[in-house]
């Protein structure tokens, strides 16, 4: 029997949970008609939470409210779900970034937020000002944390995670634009790493980040009532000459919860990938990019390359190895990182259809970059011809899936060998 979650199916805190529900494989169902504002009123809402704050989740022992308690309660559902990472200090750190997704970034982001859009507290310059400073601070922390890695805790998604991308939701839809995570490169590919996740994009759907944040509002807007009245009282002057209204620098806040997307304008629709526009392949990119985070490192060779090979198809993708052209130049290892993680933040355009392994290879200096790219198509995609410079930088030549030397080199860069051509692995960051 399902579980009921009463909530909206657009609130951010809700989402929290339903994604721990998929991952976890246990049932929870959304009231059919659950009004915010109105459903969390009424007294039989008020007795499965006293406070009338949304989410609450009905499970067999009773009702559960806080939207992390009720995220974590459904991971702990089931503990091979690995949820809680794979250790007791696994656990505790998923439990660290958990904290920090809800006191360093929903808490500041909430504040900035809310009142831009005409919800909470009346905007003010100053606390917002002192908001966005923190979440520049945390996420600066948070950049150059994930700077060499995937995810927060080990390699697969973790409950830190899940919550720390519906936190930053909001933030995704009102206020960062692409200038704003231009500044933490590593984060921004985290957040859409984790929201491309099936399970996590059933619920957040196609994003795209706000050409603009909006304005604060209106000084009249932030009159209180009593204000308002002495202002009616007082004697109506002469009337002035008309002079045109200027527009309004921003739409009518909407009625609901900041994550109703019905009352915002529609964008306009985006021109087509052309790579979506490639006739259909069997090959399913998430299946891969699924079986290769997900596949223990023992079981690696067997499971994840074999499957690979199973799944590639040589008619829908193409495998191409790319080799830095000025490897003697790379005498510091962490430069040498930045090189590589700044090729992969532009590779960011082709997300949905590319999967890479980059490697740095030596005990000392020079140390060489190398790697292997899966790309959409027989042909290096054109859009990434285009707009990556960082192309040019390397040498790239296409893998002959008859040749199993070649073969056996792909395979080498997606298990991290520690040693591979007689050049010692230092390093490895994938991009998917």
């Amino acid at each position: 029997m399902a579980m009921i979650l009463h909530s909206t199916g657009f609130n951010k805190n809700a989402f929290k949970g339903l994604i721990a529900a998929e991952y976890v494989g246990v049932k929870v169902e959304l009231p059919k008609e659950f009004q915010f504002g109105v459903s969390n009123k009424t007294p039989e809402y008020l007795k499965l939470n006293p406070f009338g704050k949304v989410p609450v989740l009905e499970t067999p022992e009773g009702p559960l409210f806080e939207s992390n308690a009720i995220a974590r309660y459904i991971a702990r559902l089931n503990p091979e779900s690995g949820l809680f990472g794979c250790s007791s200090y696994e656990e505790a750190l998923v439990e660290q970034w958990i904290d920090v997704a809800t006191t360093e970034v929903d808490a500041n982001l909430s504040r900035w937020v809310y009142p831009l859009l005409g919800f909470s507290l009346p905007y003010s310059a100053e606390v917002s000002e002192f908001c966005q400073a923190s979440v520049k601070r945390t996420f600066s922390v948070l950049n150059e944390y994930l700077a060499s890695k995937t995810y927060l805790v080990g390699h697969t998604v973790t409950l830190a995670d899940i919550i720390m991308a519906c936190n930053m939701l909001t933030g995704i839809k009102v206020v960062f634009t692409k200038e704003f995570l231009a500044e933490y490169p590593h984060l921004e590919r985290y957040f859409w790493t984790i929201a491309n996740q099936p399970y996590v994009k059933k619920f957040f759907g196609e994003l795209s980040l706000p050409e603009k944040a909006p304005s604060p509002p209106t000084k009249q807007a932030n009159v209180g009532k009593e204000e308002k009245k002495a202002k009616a009282a007082k004697p109506k002057e002469a009337p002035k000459p008309v002079v045109a209204a200027k527009p309004k620098d921003e739409a009518p806040a909407p009625k609901e919860v900041p994550e109703v997307d019905e009352e915002e304008e529609k964008p306009k629709a985006k021109p087509k990938n052309p790579l979506d526009l490639l006739p259909p392949s069997p090959m399913i990119m998430d299946e891969w990019k699924r079986l290769y985070s997900n596949t223990k490192a023992k079981e690696f060779r067997e499971v994840a390359i074999e499957g690979f090979w199973k799944m590639y198809d040589p008619e829908g993708y193409s495998l191409w190895f790319c080799d830095y052209k000025y490897n003697e130049e790379n005498t510091v290892t962490f430069v040498t990182m930045n090189k590589v993680s700044g090729f992969l933040q532009r590779m960011d355009l082709i997300r949905k259809h590319g999967f890479a392994k980059m490697c740095i290879f030596g005990e000392s200096a020079p140390y060489k970059i190398k790697g292997v790219w899966l790309f959409r198509g027989k042909e290096i995609p054109q859009m990434v011809l285009d707009e990556c410079y960082d192309v040019e930088l390397y040498e790239w030549s296409k893998v002959d899936i008859t040749d199993e030397a070649q073969k056996e080199r792909v395979n080498a860069y997606f298990e991290e060998p520690d040693e591979f051509d007689g050049e010692k692995l230092l390093e490895a960051k994938c991009f998917k």
